[in-house]
């Protein structure tokens, strides 16, 4: 199943998708902008920056979290180098990081 989620952004500066599609004893969710995206565990931030690297892909990864809530609270545990151009950094929370893909 997969489910579709508008967010808000606090201050309502901007709403954001949120996308959630449960496979067989996992589920992947991923909160995205125009310009990149957060996702759960299941990204491998070391692909998009070493193979994809041309591509300039703005993105994080959060570990251990089971709903787009928690993505949004979870410290974030690695992200590619184009995140890091626009100032987001390992240890920072998701929500935090979406406001600047805004």
């Amino acid at each position: 199943m997969m489910r579709m989620v508008p967010i808000v952004l606090s201050g309502g500066a901007a709403t954001v998708l949120g996308v959630e599609v449960k496979l067989p004893k996992t589920t992947l969710l991923a909160i995205a902008t125009d310009k990149g995206y957060i996702m759960c565990g299941a990204l491998d931030v070391g692909l998009l920056n070493e193979k994809l690297s041309d591509r300039g892909i703005i993105a994080a990864r959060a570990v251990g979290v089971r709903t787009l809530e928690e993505l949004m609270e979870a410290p974030l545990e690695s992200v590619t180098v184009g995140a890091e151009a626009l100032g987001i950094t390992a240890g920072m929370r998701g929500a935090d990081a979406i406001r600047l893909m805004v």
